[in-house]
């Protein structure tokens, strides 16, 4: 067994080896897909699979981190808890689900501390029919001259501007025409792609590899940037179908104690996006019932997130950067998406083994 606070990692390397270390106490293969480019100290990036659970499971649930790069320092706790958490092992075990750990979705973000792919792209606006036409996000076309200006931090005259559109239009519509996605400016934020990342090719392969056999899978995406701190909030993962909303409900929700928001009718602390990874499993697993959830776990206000957004991609876009604004933007971002204390790692491990078993419960219930 492993403690809540030590199952988390400063760094993604050190994530990685602990992920590691832990399947292979657990007895479990690693499937290592090992990612082009290097990490921020010269480590090897990979997405790494290990599954629990016999390769003919009729029900699977896929467990993931790192959709948002930087996201993985919570995600990758998560995971590395579970692995060690025999109770947990052993419950999906004798009900015949198979637990899938998928490690560091975007293992470039993660290291680097940064949301996007290495290709400045958001994954998780990322799942397109790229033969057809993207959507356009007008409101995001309004704003962008003022998210990335040419100095950090922005001038006066730009934070009056900003003021002004969140005065009069509200902090939803800015948090929206940020964060919807777009495909329009590829060095800018919430970027859709023009086609599939590595991060996306890859997540194909392993659906395809790891869920061909599955009649239920089950998918808890782990993600943190929105809400009150420490809260986990149950949003709704999947296509827009009532039936479906409503089983992740009966799942989920524990009678109301942990409700399941939607995107869809606007009771998530999400906006309304677009290209999210959960096509994937739908295209990947058609024999499938799917049923999936985000996981999403609050840090610090919406605001100060955006913030948090806004410097590190002009940091990106600035690599000429002085070193001591450099580091300050790298430790907001983090700050913005981890928070390192101990009460928060306990809420977010107690919240995310709670889904776990409600989803275990859920894969075994009626159809």
């Amino acid at each position: 067994m492993i403690g809540i606070a030590p199952a988390f990692s400063p760094s993604y390397a050190r994530a990685r080896t602990q992920f590691l270390e832990a399947a292979a106490a657990a007895g479990l293969l690693v499937e290592s897909h090992t990612h082009p480019l290097k990490g921020r100290d010269g480590e090897t990036l990979a997405m790494d699979v290990v599954r629990d659970g016999p390769h003919h499971a009729q029900h699977l649930l896929i467990v993931s981190s790192a959709c948002h790069g930087v996201e993985g320092y919570c995600g990758s706790g998560v995971q590395v808890f579970a692995l060690h958490d025999e109770a947990w092992r052993a419950k999906a075990r004798e009900q015949g689900v198979a637990v899938l750990y998928v490690h560091g979705l975007n293992p470039y973000g993660f290291s680097h501390i940064r949301r996007a792919t290495h290709e400045n792209v958001d994954l998780n606006r990322n799942f397109h029919d790229f033969t057809q036409p993207l959507p356009v996000n007008a409101a995001y076309r309004e704003i962008q001259p003022l998210l990335l200006p040419d100095q950090w931090p922005p001038t006066a005259e730009n934070r009056e501007a900003v003021f002004r559109f969140i005065a009069e239009r509200g902090e939803a519509a800015w948090q929206a025409a940020i964060s919807r996605g777009q495909h329009e400016f590829p060095g800018g934020l919430f970027f859709g792609g023009t086609a599939p990342t590595w991060s996306n090719r890859t997540l194909r392969q392993v659906l395809r590899e790891q869920g061909e056999h599955a009649r239920r899978i089950a998918w808890i995406d782990l993600h943190t940037g929105l809400g009150p701190s420490g809260h986990g909030e149950r949003i709704y993962a999947g296509r827009d179908d009532a039936a479906s909303v409503q089983r992740a409900r009966d799942w989920w929700a524990g009678g109301g104690a942990t409700p399941v928001t939607s995107i869809y009718d606007g009771s998530s602390t999400s906006a309304f996006l677009t290209g999210l990874m959960w096509n994937s499993v739908y295209e990947e697993c058609p024999q499938a019932e799917i049923t999936g959830i985000a996981m999403e776990y609050g840090t610090v206000p919406v605001l100060e997130v955006m913030q948090a957004l806004r410097a590190e991609h002009w940091l990106n876009l600035h690599p000429e950067a002085p070193a001591e604004l450099a580091t300050q933007i790298r430790a907001q971002m983090l700050a913005a998406f981890y928070t390192d204390t101990d009460v928060w790692k306990g809420q977010v491990v107690s919240q995310a083994r709670q889904s776990m078993f409600q989803a275990v419960d859920g894969l075994c219930g009626p159809a």
